[in-house]
């Protein structure tokens, strides 16, 4: 077989061939993966949510809806129902004044304002250190800094240093303060839609506020 010739118009069309040849094994990856990271992500979802709420027999994702949080943004509501009765709601939440950026956590209640539990779903806080809020506030041994339980209805959370009841996670309290704004974020609009639910009021699909959300920001990743 010749050689070809060391040209530039050759290099060239080797270098195209190779770009190509490359692309289309990107696009076939990509293709191929596509769908178990959706699968997984919704596994995710649906693992947060049920760790969150009480017991549901419902789909709350299928049946989930955004409502305004007062700050010219959204957030996701799941709600949670056994048969026809509401037992509570998941929030995705969040804040973007955490020590190394946005914090995002899925938020219980029931339906009388108190916290059921919680989980983190993405951050970038300093391990050992900011990263202990995975757990720190829901340690039922230390009731100063776990939140389960509380009734939001009695007032925000706030860390003890800014004359709150909550015990900030030892040299880490940035992030304790910006999981706490995501915490009173997500009551805020629990609060709207418990009203909403007990007062029989129609609120508007995940569908039908999708151009209010692209005006007031995207929150979720």
């Amino acid at each position: 077989m010749a050689k070809l010739e060391s040209s530039f118009r050759n290099m060239f069309l080797s270098l195209s061939l190779i770009c190509l040849t490359v692309a289309l094994l990107l696009a076939q990856v990509n293709k191929m993966t596509a769908t178990p990271i959706a699968e997984a992500k919704a596994m995710k979802l649906q693992n947060a949510i049920r760790e969150v709420v009480p017991a549901f027999d419902n789909d709350p994702v299928a049946e989930a809806f955004r409502m305004a949080d007062g700050s010219g943004d959204s957030l996701l509501v799941y709600p949670a129902k056994k048969g026809d009765e509401l037992v509570g709601f998941a929030l995705n939440s969040y804040s973007n004044n955490g020590f190394s950026g946005k914090i995002e956590i899925m938020v219980g209640f029931d339906m009388e304002h108190h916290i059921i539990n919680y989980a983190v779903l993405q951050h970038a806080e300093t391990p050992g250190l900011g990263s202990r809020m995975t757990e720190w506030f829901r340690d039922a041994t230390k009731p100063g800094q776990s939140i389960i339980g509380r009734d939001l209805s009695q007032g925000a959370l706030a860390v003890t240093r800014d004359g709150g009841n909550v015990d900030a996670i030892t040299a880490s309290t940035i992030t304790s303060r910006a999981f706490l704004e995501a915490v009173n974020r997500a009551y805020a609009v629990y609060s709207g839609s418990r009203e909403d639910a007990l007062s029989g009021a129609t609120v508007a699909t995940e569908k039908e506020t999708e151009g209010m959300t692209k005006k007031g920001g995207e929150h979720n990743e």
